[in-house]
């Protein structure tokens, strides 16, 4: 990786004033010394109220999504690459190449410039990992207390594919369900870390971009139907969702699902379910019963794909349930996440 460098004062006792987030002198040496250094691109580079980008050829995919995970560095990853990943995983969702972000900054007065520094720095690496640029953004400063820290929002705009068609309508009884890694890393690493917990084995966020590895699958054409990175919630949000938008029910294989020993045991101490555990670096796809095998091929051809395989499948039901199939054959209905099991994780 480049050496990062912010010229900005190192002093690990500076900290965020409010005058930065008031339009003068402080604001723009804190845009032009740390944003701009880290970021700089022709279209950042004005530093006008918008970025004036080139034309796009095709249809155009826009995304956005806010950050408020505590901590704010957690094993496996920080609010700052996690901001970048899931509005690219988000466009990658919808059958779009993620061009450019925009990224606004909610910093709470008396946040230490050097943690400051460090999400910047986590940023521009998972930009330049990812191949997309930051092109505009904004900074606000509030008083002490009620942003934790940190909040992150980023705006992403894409390029669809050719010939990409993904939504609910498309999905028929048959369909096969395929997800791409293991399970529920994302949700109970941040929980580890936020409660201090040691569980047995290493849990690590799984927070990645998704966007080269999908690539992979679309550049194949492969016949992806519906896709979803399941964040909040889990895979148990993202068939929920499909099942209400397609009027179609989903049977899961419970003896299939990829859930790593760590992940399995801390769910089994804390009383969780791992399909309803939020991931940040895995995609549900609903692929046709004869794309399986070169889906899986194209997915395992890819370090964050090597774990992927087929859960279950879409079934035709009046009542539109999602249901799991334990070990032993019996099914039970997996209710839909009403709330949160684990706050503040995405």
């Amino acid at each position: 990786m480049e050496n990062i460098t912010c010229p900005l004062p190192a002093d690990p006792g500076e900290r965020i004033l409010l005058a930065h987030g008031e339009g003068a002198h402080l604001s723009r040496r804190m845009i032009r010394e740390l944003m701009l250094s880290s970021f700089d691109n022709e279209y950042l580079q004005p530093l006008t109220d918008g970025a004036v980008l080139p034309g796009i050829e095709g249809r155009i995919a826009m995304s956005t999504d806010s950050y408020v995970v505590s901590p704010l560095f957690f094993p496996g990853g920080d609010i700052g690459s996690l901001s970048v990943h899931g509005t690219i995983n988000d466009l990658t969702a919808c059958g779009a190449e993620a061009l450019y972000l925009s990224l606004g900054l909610i910093l709470e007065e008396g946040l230490p410039w050097a943690t400051l520094r460090r999400v910047i720095a986590s940023i521009q690496a998972a930009c330049r990992a990812a191949k997309v640029q930051i092109v505009t953004g904004d900074t606000k400063v509030v008083p002490r207390g009620p942003a934790d820290g940190l909040f992150i929002n980023t705006t992403g705009i894409g390029r669809l594919r050719d010939g990409i068609n993904i939504g609910a309508h498309r999905v028929r009884p048959g369909d096969r369900i395929l997800v791409s890694g293991t399970l529920g890393d994302h949700g109970i690493a941040v929980l580890s870390a936020r409660e201090g917990l040691n569980f047995e084995g290493e849990l690590r966020s799984d927070s990645a971009p998704l966007n080269d590895m999908m690539a992979n699958v679309f550049d194949a054409g492969i016949n992806v139907k519906f896709l979803r990175d399941a964040t909040r919630g889990g895979i148990s949000a993202v068939l929920h969702e499909l099942a209400e938008a397609s009027q179609l029910g989903a049977v899961i294989e419970e003896r299939l699902l990829p859930i790593s020993d760590p992940v399995r045991g801390a769910c089994e101490l804390l009383g969780l379910d791992s399909l309803y555990v939020a991931n940040e670096g895995k995609m549900v796809l609903i692929v046709p019963p004869e794309d399986v095998a070169r889906t899986l091929d194209r997915l395992h051809s890819h370090a964050l794909g090597r774990n992927a395989c087929e859960i279950g499948q879409i079934q035709q039901d009046a009542n539109a349930d999602v249901l799991v199939r334990g070990s032993l054959g019996a099914l039970r209905v997996l209710d839909e996440p009403s709330g949160a099991p684990l706050p503040r994780i995405c």
